[in-house]
């Protein structure tokens, strides 16, 4: 194997608290450097997340993972199996719902989180009906501090006609989006996982609530439900966003290009219920 390479960034102390504080929380890699970072701890970044500074040895403990050690550019690099998702300007939103349950009963999660700001938002409702997922556009949209120019669905009735109505009434979710100058994409037939993004981020949601807990009203998952975004949207430093929140991001993009923006999102709390 030879020799440990030796770090010429951390004390041996230093190194010693990384590994002591990722194997006591069992966090992942990316939530281990932010909070390390946080603590004003000098680690290097093992990706494209922050420039800190040199890559680390990939035998460092508190660095391995099963799928192997991570490189600089990984994250840009095409997947193993399909095409990189093609980058888009902030204002890109994948919608759909899911089925939860609670003691009262079952009820809908509604989800909507941008493609590239990684913001997010969900509500619950009792049905999954055209006129509450268009409701629920209405109001993401009124709570996203900056233009909306696509959403992304699939092709359930709740969010368009399907192709034998060709002489229906313009769907209601359509018209919501003409209303804001929006174009409304559908996935592919038989390709769900085009939509993927929201559905990860919806199963994401479950295993922070219906999963491990057990809620006796709707009142009560709802308000576990929001806290979770609340948190998620101003605290959650992700990866794909190098490090910064959702919010921060949004942040950045207000000071880079103002003009997409109907309002400073500065001081503003990102939420249905703000």
């Amino acid at each position: 194997m030879g020799p440990k390479p030796v770090s010429t960034v951390l004390t041996a102390e230093q190194e010693a608290g990384a590994v002591a504080f990722r194997q006591h929380t069992q966090l992942p890699l990316d939530d281990c450097l932010y909070a390390l970072q946080e603590m004003r701890l000098s680690i290097w970044a093992y990706s494209t997340a922050l420039p800190l500074g040199p890559a680390p040895p990939v035998s460092a403990p508190w660095y391995q993972s099963p799928a192997g050690p991570r490189t600089r550019g990984e994250e840009n690099a095409p997947l193993a199996f399909g095409k990189k998702f093609k980058d888009y300007p902030i204002g890109y939103l994948h919608v759909d719902f899911a089925e939860v349950s609670t003691e009262e009963g079952k009820v809908y999660l509604f989800v909507a989180i941008d493609r590239t700001s990684k913001l997010a938002f969900a509500e619950l409702q009792p049905r999954a009906t055209k006129m509450l997922a268009a409701d629920f556009l209405r109001r993401v949209l009124a709570a996203i501090p900056y233009q909306v120019h696509k959403v992304l669905t699939d092709n359930g009735t709740q969010f368009g006609n399907m192709p034998h109505q060709v002489y229906a009434w313009r769907h209601i979710f359509d018209r919501v989006c003409d209303e804001h100058g929006i174009e409304h994409r559908f996935t592919k037939p038989a390709h769900p996982w085009t939509n993927g993004q929201v559905e990860r981020f919806n199963r994401t949601l479950q295993e922070a609530t219906v999963r491990p807990y057990h809620y006796q009203t709707t009142a009560q998952l709802n308000e576990h439900l929001q806290a979770f975004l609340l948190a998620y949207n101003h605290g959650k430093r992700l990866k794909r966003l190098r490090g910064k929140t959702p919010h921060e991001f949004i942040c950045q993009q207000w000071h880079l290009t103002p003009t997409i923006f109907v309002r400073d999102p500065t001081h503003l709390t990102l939420g249905l219920h703000s």
